[in-house]
C-alpha cells in the first residue's frame, strides 16, 4: 500500500473501488477478482462452541446506524454459517490478544485468556499473492483514506482517478476499520480491513490483505491495541 501522510492505501490489493455498488461503476467485487479474472505450525483447534443460528447471525451482523457512515446489515444468507463469529477451543502458547491469520482455512483468530479464541471468517489473498510470517499492528485507522499504489494503477488504469487518495466511506475498499501490519518498523503493505462483500468471505480474492465482515472487523478492532502481535500462517 501507499502511505500519504497519515493516510494509507489498500496497496497490493485488487479489491479497490466499490464505487456505487451494482450501479454501473466499478464494483468492489470486480476489483477483487481484478487481473486474476480479468475484471473470480500452530495447532488450529477448529472445535467450535455452539454456532449461531441464522436469526442470531442476523442480529450480530445487523445495521450499525450510529457510525459516521451508517453501515448496512450483512445478508447473512450469503455467508456460509461456518464463517460466522464463534468462540472456539484453541491451544497455543501465544499471549492473549495475539491475532492469528489462517489463510488456508479462511479464518482469523484472536487468542483469549482461557484456552479459547474468537474466530472470524475472512477473505484472503488469492494464489500468488499470499504471504506469511510474524508482524504486528503498527497503526489503526477508522474510515481511512485509500490510495492505489502505482503497481495497481498500471494493472488497472481505472484506479488512476484515486491516485490522490479516496476519502473514507462505504465505497472505500478499506471500509470502516483497518489494522496496518508492520515488520521491523516498516509497513508490510498488508492490512486486515473491513469488507461489505458478504460473498467474499471464505474466498481468496485479494492481493494478500485479509478482510473481515465489517461487524466482525469492528469487534476485533476495538479489542486490538497498536503493537499487537499478528501471525500469518502459510496457506
Amino acid at each position: 500500500m501507499i502511505m500519504d501522510g497519515g493516510n494509507a492505501g489498500a496497496g497490493e490489493r485488487d479489491e479497490a473501488v466499490l464505487l456505487g455498488r451494482r450501479a454501473g461503476l466499478l464494483t468492489r467485487r470486480s476489483f477483487l477478482v481484478g487481473s486474476a479474472a480479468g475484471v473470480g505450525a500452530l495447532g488450529l483447534a477448529g472445535c467450535a462452541s455452539d454456532g449461531m443460528s441464522l436469526a442470531e447471525a442476523a442480529k450480530v451482523y445487523g445495521p450499525v446506524p450510529e457510525e459516521k457512515f451508517p453501515i448496512p446489515a450483512v445478508d447473512v444468507s450469503k455467508v456460509d454459517p461456518k464463517y460466522y463469529r464463534r468462540t472456539v477451543r484453541y491451544d497455543t502458547k501465544e499471549a492473549p490478544g495475539t491475532i492469528i491469520v489462517d489463510p488456508g482455512n479462511y479464518y482469523v483468530y484472536r487468542i483469549e485468556d482461557d484456552g479459547t479464541a474468537t474466530r472470524y471468517g475472512a477473505n484472503v489473498g488469492r494464489g500468488g499473492f499470499r504471504w506469511s510470517g510474524d508482524a504486528y499492528v503498527g497503526r489503526k485507522g477508522e474510515w481511512a483514506t485509500w490510495t492505489p499504489p502505482k503497481e495497481m494503477i498500471k494493472r488497472q488504469p481505472e484506479a488512476a482517478k484515486y491516485a490522490g487518495g479516496m476519502p473514507g466511506g462505504l465505497d472505500n475498499p478499506l471500509g470502516a476499520r483497518t489494522l496496518y501490519l508492520y515488520q521491523n518498523g516498516a509497513y508490510t503493505l498488508y492490512t486486515i480491513y473491513a469488507s461489505l462483500d458478504a460473498e467474499s468471505i471464505g474466498n481468496g480474492i485479494t492481493s494478500g490483505c485479509v478482510g473481515l465482515l465489517t461487524q466482525d472487523m469492528m469487534h476485533l478492532y476495538e479489542r486490538t491495541p497498536v503493537k499487537t502481535k499478528v501471525i500469518v500462517l502459510p496457506a
